[in-house]
């Protein structure tokens, strides 16, 4: 009986899955504990019993078609409704595999998230995670990443997500700065002094524009697009900036200026596709990170 008469089983479509995930054919044999020729004989009977071309292949690699995306998109669908039957009989998710990729702003990715995900691994240690943490938008829609840390929720799109928290924001320098610059007592003080922050045509959002809110006579003499730059910057004396309390909280150099008179509110959003919202191993990350900010809300703010 030919490839054609019969019909594709779910083994198939793990390799497909396998090759999306690992990158490359040797990525997904190691993944999945076969060899190389294994993986491209898999994929190409699919390929014949779909009577579609899954995969470009190129020199650097297998790169999805337009009905391999189709395919591959069909597959997770697969994967998830297997793996929460799977969670409704044995009551554990702790065998989920695949990978989830979280785009942050480089604050809340790279200084709080990045540094509380060993208990992620712990709980499913099969399950990679990648941290896009940058300041920049995530497409959601071209599936740049699987979970997306928004400063705001996008108006239009095929977006679904909750406010996970608002966090505060207050103006920071250490006191090797404020010693060797005049006393900061009012707002107007505050035209005498050094700041540091963004770079406002490399701003991806407006409510990053934190500066215009604290006085509009106010520049910046040191820019960049980074936050952890700014933060570095402003430890080394270079001056003032604006920084979230959950940063500043963890350097104890730092002085707050003018606590009770300069205070801005921001809040953070869990934003995912709606297509993939309830694939297993996206929930199951989206609810770790809405279980550690609620652990930690008043790291964020002493408000909430």
């Amino acid at each position: 009986m030919s490839d054609q008469a019969t019909s594709p089983d779910w083994d198939d479509f793990r390799f497909v899955l396998a090759i999306v995930r690992g990158g490359t054919v040797s990525a997904a044999a190691k993944r999945l504990g076969v060899d190389h020729t294994t993986v491209i004989r898999r994929v190409d009977r699919l390929e014949r019993q779909l009577s579609v071309k899954l995969f470009e292949r190129r020199k650097t690699g297998y790169v999805l078609t337009e009905s391999g995306h189709r395919v591959a998109a069909s597959a997770e669908d697969i994967e998830s409704t297997i793996v929460s039957n799977q969670d409704i009989i044995s009551g554990s998710k702790s065998h989920l595999t695949g990978t989830v990729r979280i785009g942050a702003p480089d604050g809340f990715g790279s200084h709080y998230l990045a540094s509380r995900l060993s208990n992620l691994a712990d709980l499913y240690p099969d399950l990679d995670v990648e941290l896009v943490a940058t300041a920049r938008l995530f497409s959601l829609s071209k599936r740049e990443t699987d979970i997306a840390i928004s400063l705001s929720m996008p108006k239009e799109g095929r977006t679904v997500g909750r406010k996970l928290l608002d966090y505060s924001l207050g103006l920071y320098a250490v006191s090797e700065y404020l010693d060797r610059f005049p006393p900061i007592k009012t707002r107007e003080d505050l035209l005498t002094h050094r700041f540091v922050g963004y770079i406002e045509e490399l701003l991806f959002t407006p409510e990053l524009d934190y500066l215009p809110q604290v006085s509009p006579k106010i520049s910046a003499k040191f820019r960049s697009a980074n936050l952890i730059a700014q933060l570095n910057a402003t430890l080394s004396g270079f001056g003032i900036a604006v920084l979230p309390r959950f940063m500043a909280q963890a350097h104890p150099e730092l002085r707050a200026i003018l606590p009770e008179t300069v205070s801005i509110l921001r809040s953070f959003w869990l934003l995912m596709h709606a297509d993939s919202r309830d694939l297993v191993r996206i929930r199951a990350v989206a609810e770790y990170i809405y279980s550690l900010v609620e652990h930690d809300r008043a790291l964020f703010n002493p408000q909430q």
